[in-house]
Parts: C-alpha cells; sequence; structure tokens
C-alpha cells in the first residue's frame, strides 16, 4: 500500500511509520514541527526513518494547504497530526483550531475525490469524552477542555466528509498511550525522568485519577488493523488495564528501585478523572485486542529513558 502518516516525528507517528515500512508498504511521512514540544525531540523520533527504502518526508503545515503531490495516489492515510495537551489549550484556542480543525479539514479536501483513497484513518482522543471517559462508543461526548472540544469538531467534520463525499474515514478514540518515545511534558515520562534524576515529581491532583493505559505497540497494531473497518466507524482505543497515578509511581518505583518524592500541585483545568475504554467494539471488528502488560510497557519506557540521560 502507499501510505501517508500525518505528525510522522510525533510519538505515535514514528511508530507507525516503522511499522508500515516493516510490513512492505510504501510511505509518505509528514510533520511541521509545532512548537508544543522541543523540535530536537522529534527530529530523534525520525532518525531510525531517514534513508530507509520507500520512506520519503516531507515538512508541510497542513493547515496552509495541502499540496497534491504530497497525497496523490495514496491508498491508506493515517492523520495523527495534532496540537496535543490540555493546560496550554486554555491558552492558545486560536492555534488548537488552526492544527486541530482547519489542518483536518485542508487535508479532507485534498483526499475527497481520490480515487485511490482505501482508508482515512482519523486519530482522535478520549477527551472528547470529558472529565469521564470510562465505557464504550456510546457514551456522550462533553470535552472539559478547548483541545477535546478541536478534537471532537474535527471527527465531525470526518463524518461529514464522509457521508456528503465519500471519504471512508474510521475514527480511532486513543487513551493514554505511553512507551519509548514518549512526549516530553506527559506524566509517565516526566515521573520516570524526574526518578532517574533523583528530583521530585511533581503530581496534579490527589493522584486518585484512573487512567487505563495502551502500550504503543499496541497502539500502532490497533491503528493498522483499522484499516480493515468499515467506513464511517468509531473506535474506542486502550489497553484495558486500568489503574490509578499513584499505583503507576509505586510500579515505578519498584522498576528503578529508587522511592519517589512527591510535591502536589492543584489538578489541571479540564484534567480527566477516569478514562477506560471498552474495546470489545475494535475486537469484533478487527480481531485486535492488547497483549502489552503495563508493568512490561513501563520497564521498557523506563529503559528507553535511561539511554536518554
Amino acid at each position: 500500500m502507499r501510505c501517508v502518516v500525518t505528525g510522522a516525528a510525533g510519538f505515535i507517528g514514528s511508530h507507525l511509520c516503522e511499522r508500515l515500512l516493516d510490513d512492505g508498504h510504501a510511505v509518505v511521512g509528514i510533520d511541521c514541527f509545532t512548537d508544543y514540544y522541543p523540535r530536537p525531540v522529534k527530529e530523534r523520533n525520525l532518525a531510525g526513518l531517514h534513508g530507509r527504502p520507500h520512506f520519503t518526508f516531507r515538512e508541510l503545515d497542513l493547515s496552509a494547504g495541502v499540496p497534491a503531490e504530497a497525497v496523490a495516489g495514496a491508498e491508506w492515510v493515517f492523520h495523527l497530526a495534532a496540537m496535543a495537551g490540555l493546560t496550554r489549550s486554555w491558552l492558545d484556542f486560536d492555534l488548537y483550531n488552526r492544527h486541530n480543525l482547519t489542518a483536518t479539514h485542508r487535508l479532507l479536501e485534498a483526499l475527497r475525490d481520490s480515487p485511490s483513497l482505501r482508508r482515512l484513518i482519523y486519530a482522535s482522543t478520549s477527551s472528547v469524552y470529558g472529565r469521564y471517559a470510562g465505557g464504550d462508543e456510546t457514551l456522550p461526548t462533553r470535552p472539559s477542555s478547548p483541545y477535546g472540544i478541536t478534537k471532537l469538531a474535527a471527527e465531525q467534520l470526518c463524518r461529514v466528509y464522509g457521508e456528503e463525499f465519500g471519504v471512508p474515514v474510521v475514527v480511532l478514540r486513543y487513551f493514554s498511550v505511553y512507551g519509548p518515545r514518549q512526549r516530553p511534558e506527559m506524566g509517565y515520562y516526566r515521573f520516570i525522568d524526574a526518578l532517574l534524576r533523583g528530583r521530585p515529581i511533581t503530581l496534579t491532583g490527589d493522584g486518585l485519577q484512573v487512567r487505563g493505559n495502551t502500550y504503543i505497540a499496541d497502539c500502532v497494531d490497533a491503528t493498522v488493523r483499522a484499516t480493515q473497518a468499515l467506513p464511517g466507524e468509531t473506535f474506542n482505543l486502550g489497553g484495558g488495564e486500568l489503574v490509578a497515578v499513584l499505583e503507576v509511581i509505586r510500579k515505578l518505583e519498584r522498576i528503578i528501585g529508587r522511592p519517589a518524592t512527591i510535591e502536589r500541585h492543584p489538578p489541571r483545568r479540564g484534567d480527566q478523572l477516569a478514562t477506560g475504554a471498552d474495546i470489545s467494539k475494535l475486537t469484533r471488528h478487527t480481531g485486535w485486542k492488547p497483549t502489552t502488560g503495563l508493568d512490561e510497557g513501563l520497564a521498557r519506557q523506563v529503559e528507553w529513558q535511561k539511554g536518554l540521560l
């Protein structure tokens, strides 16, 4: 297949590009290197891709328009590019609207008359459900942050282009993905980095927030399998293993062999109090199930972060 991956320099996108290449597909990776975290981190994510046969990289800002040649002949398009994070979305809504909604619109416009397109996989988020995201896809969508609002709006845009123009869209709502290359502002990365460096862990809220954790390889496998799902479907994608944030810190203490010092801070605006994906629909449609337990996945992330020090 000829594949396009937007957000190719990101955490999930870089892993997805590697998986597609390993499976024998040709991949065009697209990224605009937003300033959400440092460009050198994203360049490091791409390091293993440059020079691989059948991989091409293009630095493009989708919100400014999608050149026809960038998606020409694409059969599978994975739209992972987005402005992530809750906190900053309260401060710069225009930026989130641009990279999450406008960019999605530009991509849909570029693909709407494509004769080769078989699937467009849109990467959404559990944040579309709001503070409590536990259950299946029938849960009401009540985003509790501007970030979640822009992602839900982009979902709806995909739905409209599917209904009006036949764009074969499948929506995946990711739940708390972790593992090697996790973004440096994400919780598990920060916890591990603090423990490895002997520094205090900054904990927002009471630590009793529950997360359903998805290891990166499981997330990528489900994303690839979603190309076989029927257009118009929406799926929750999670690891099925629920744990409170404080318990994650205790697990990391055991893995690293060092006690944590915790500095408590007020909750973040719009933070989710509980997430846990019911993945039964995704399993029925694609046969996918997660295979990596949290202890194993955290140990792998710890080893990767040790290599960064």
